[in-house]
């Protein structure tokens, strides 16, 4: 039996996140020099503050290796903040800084323009559909993980 490629499920949801992807990329990168693992970093701090660089990894589903950077990098440049968690002092956390509250809010709008734009092209009873496939397959990928 032969692949074929092009109608493989994983192949072609890979496809269309990577073409996602770089167009919003776009709006980050011109105007604030982010890397994809960067924006994401920041995207997900800005809606849960306070997490440890592993948690991120976690939520994002990124490499450790890349979220690590994407943290370096984003300290560096003074967009995040690092800092020992108030519960466990060996535990340090993440929160955005001044700089980096104003990149998610000139970006964020930007990126759900995006998404909306995506949107528009479904039905009302495709965007629910989607949603519905989208959720069942997020857990079944899940499930996969515990096996």
């Amino acid at each position: 039996m032969m692949l074929d490629l092009e109608r493989f499920l994983p192949y072609r949801l890979s496809v269309l996140s990577n073409r996602i992807s770089a167009d919003i990329a776009r709006l980050y990168d011109k105007r604030h020099g982010l890397s994809i693992p960067e924006w994401r970093v920041i995207a997900v701090l800005a809606r849960r503050p306070g997490l440890s660089a592993s948690e991120v990894a976690l939520r994002t589903a990124m490499d450790k290796v890349a979220v690590s950077r994407a943290v370096s990098a984003l300290l560096d440049d003074g967009r995040i903040l690092r800092e020992t968690d108030t519960d466990d002092r060996r535990r340090s956390v993440l929160r955005l800084s001044e700089a980096g509250r104003a990149i998610y809010a000139d970006v964020a709008p930007r990126a759900m323009a995006y998404e909306q734009r995506l949107l528009d092209a479904l039905r009302p009873d495709e965007r629910q559909a989607l949603d519905r496939l989208l959720a069942r397959m997020e857990q079944v990928t899940e499930d996969f993980g515990r096996d």
